[in-house]
């Protein structure tokens, strides 16, 4: 099975799918920005900023999910970049840096929220696997390296909402959850009940971090025990 199969199952596109949904009902100033997206893989979700005319800079850390995005979306340009290392001076300065499924698959992700943030002249948008709790924890994973879907370096993380709340406020003025989550298993709306967990043990979160404030009723200054769809 070549690389680009991982990304083509029905659970993969199918979850793509939910998570664009929700961040095209955000209201988000997106269109017409720079944007540089990190872990692309194959680039299923490129085409979301090209098509909002938007001028993306694809990265990810393997060259070969790379060069499957540059077939299907010329448009946008790509670096090779394992993003738990400091960026090169060719990665560009963005408006929005778009972190979708990539934090859990890194081992430190104090260092990796530290470069994004680093890159980011507007606005981070980042999607994430986290554990319930209300403790700042990181919580490190074993994830298997020959998937091109996992860690480069064999290890994850699963923070809990807390801790990602706290290190992006250190590294933004205003951060915001979402008053929504994507309509899929994966994304609890009960942040009390564990139970809420899907049979993949998965649990996912959205948060935006702002340079400057965003007066938007889909955002939450607070970080909400229960959201809405």
């Amino acid at each position: 099975m070549d690389s680009s199969q991982n990304f083509l199952t029905p659970y993969y596109q199918r979850h793509n799918q939910r998570r664009q949904e929700h961040l095209a009902s955000l209201g988000l100033p997106i269109a017409g920005k720079t944007v540089l997206e990190v872990g692309s893989g194959i680039g299923d979700h490129t085409s979301f900023f090209i098509d909002r005319k938007c001028k993306v800079t694809s990265t990810d850390g393997r060259q070969e999910l790379l060069g499957i995005l540059q077939e299907r979306h010329p448009q946008a340009a790509t670096i090779l970049w394992n993003v738990e290392l400091p960026p090169s001076e060719f990665i560009p300065k963005s408006q929005i840096v778009y972190a979708y499924g990539i934090l859990y698959h890194t081992r430190n992700p104090q260092s990796v929220l530290e470069n994004l943030a680093s890159l980011c002249t507007e606005m981070l948008l980042l999607e994430t696997c986290v554990s319930f709790g209300d403790e700042e924890l990181v919580n490190l994973t074993s994830e298997t390296i020959g998937d091109p879907t996992q860690a480069l370096q064999g290890t994850g993380c699963r923070p809990t909402r807390p801790w990602i709340f706290k290190s992006l406020k250190n590294l933004f003025p205003f951060v915001y959850l979402t008053r929504t989550q994507p309509w899929h298993e994966e994304f609890p709306v009960d942040w009390t009940n564990p139970a809420e967990k899907n049979e993949a043990g998965l649990s996912r979160s959205v948060f935006v971090a702002s340079r400057t404030q965003l007066c938007n009723p889909n955002l939450s200054t607070e970080l909400l025990n229960y959201q809405g769809r």
